[in-house]
């Protein structure tokens, strides 16, 4: 009979801890890695403005764009294409890509929800239904004066979500958000088409932008929410040390000397001054947020600073693509980028749900 004293003993292996230097080397090639990453975004945007200044109802070769933009002349009729009617709209797509990226990759990290998307959570409803109160009610028709509303409706919408997915007791989980936005979203769609059909002139206001547009947008636009978009993208940067402790549980980022409400009530800040912008210069377009950050965390991972600039990068991106094909596909009319958006984006959002695997709870 063996004594047991002789039986081998199953053990977990001792793993070696990593030595400074290894982690350091790590660290270094993945921040080149990064680098690299963000340097192919940075040349892939170039090349979509390009192509925004160039592709349209009528193509336009790129040596003429680049003589439009650097030595103008208003005597060239495809030259006033380039500088009065396309460059405007690019330089809005990049600005409101920008804010939507952005404000999709802040919201996702502040709920550690993977569904949350301005569209998805009814802050883009929000932004929407204020929009059309301020021209219906008070008679605002200036986009600088429907900035001021939809930063309203979307802070509201956005609280109200919150509210709404907490029923109960407990922090709303992500399904619990997503159906808690939908709902929102449905009511104040709603409402939103109630009081344009009861005030035509609302109406032919309010439908100048409501499927999600870069086209009419002029340099007022451009003027009116530029400075938003950049407190907000500088309010999410400044956030997202903070965000990244709290991406490991309120606990640990409380150990680590993170104030959980002071970073929460930033953030819903910096989300408020992206959308409410977005929104009230070119509408509401959907999925944006939702598919930008996805896209982007899979190859910078999910250090926010990183997220941060990507998501800046690839929302224009994403943008200008979206629009540019929806000038091509319908020739000589065009399909709104709000429709091309969409249509990404909603096979992304059921294919997102399947890979979680989400329960409804």
């Amino acid at each position: 009979m063996l004594a047991s004293s002789h039986l081998p003993v199953d053990r977990d292996p001792v793993l070696p801890e990593p030595a400074p230097a290894e982690v350091a080397l790590g660290r270094a090639l993945r921040n080149r890695h990064r680098a690299r990453v963000v340097a192919a975004l940075a040349a892939l945007v170039v090349i979509a403005a390009l192509g925004s200044l160039a592709i349209g109802a009528k193509s336009i070769p790129l040596d003429v764009v680049v003589r439009a933009l650097t030595s103008y002349d208003r005597t060239i009729s495809d030259h006033l294409v380039v500088r009065e009617l396309r460059l405007p709209r690019t330089i809005i797509g990049l600005v409101v890509g920008v804010a939507l990226g952005v404000s999709g990759a802040v919201m996702q990290a502040v709920t550690r929800n993977p569904l949350a998307d301005p569209g998805i959570l009814g802050v883009n409803a929000g932004a929407s239904f204020a929009v059309v109160l301020g021209i219906s009610a008070v008679g605002v028709g200036s986009t600088l004066g429907l900035v001021w509303f939809a930063f309203a409706g979307a802070a509201i919408a956005s609280v109200l979500v919150h509210l709404l997915g907490a029923l109960g007791g407990g922090a709303g989980t992500p399904v619990r958000l997503a159906l808690a936005g939908a709902a929102l979203s449905s009511l104040l769609f709603a409402a939103t088409r109630a009081v344009t059909l009861l005030d035509e002139s609302t109406l032919d206001q309010f439908r100048f932008w409501a499927v999600g547009s870069l086209s009419g947008r002029d340099d007022d636009v451009i003027r009116s929410i530029v400075w938003f978009v950049v407190a907000g993208v500088a309010l999410a940067a400044g956030l997202a040390r903070p965000l990244n402790a709290m991406g490991l549980g309120d606990d640990v980022a409380a150990g680590l000397g993170v104030r959980l409400g002071r970073t929460r009530l930033l953030a819903g800040v910096a989300i408020v001054l992206l959308c409410g912008a977005a929104v009230a210069a070119c509408g509401p377009i959907a999925f944006v947020g939702l598919v930008v950050p996805h896209a982007v965390r899979s190859f910078l991972g999910n250090d926010q600073r990183w997220m941060t600039v990507g998501c800046a990068l690839a929302g224009p991106l994403v943008l200008l693509v979206c629009d540019t094909v929806g000038r091509v596909v319908a020739r000589p009319g065009e399909v709104q980028v709000g429709i091309m958006t969409a249509a990404l984006g909603g096979p992304a959002f059921v294919v997102l749900v399947r890979r979680r695997r989400m329960v409804l709870r």
